[in-house]
């Protein structure tokens, strides 16, 4: 199953839960924001998403500095 993220395709072994995903890559959710198939996913959502063949996600994480 093929997805892409940033722009750059992954292979993924099946339908794979969006926080397992994050936690896989080691990304913290407080501090990204997802646009999943051309929207803006919603936090409320990510728990019941999954990844599947032909996805498309955009994956924006918050730096801080000064």
């Amino acid at each position: 199953m093929r997805a892409t993220v940033n722009g750059v395709p992954v292979e993924l072994p099946g339908a794979t839960p969006l926080l397992a995903f994050l936690a896989e890559r080691k990304l913290d959710p407080a501090v990204v924001v997802i646009e999943y198939n051309g929207q803006i996913l919603h936090r409320d959502r990510w728990p019941d998403t999954c990844i599947s063949d032909g996805d498309t996600l955009e994956i924006l994480s918050f730096v801080g500095g000064g």
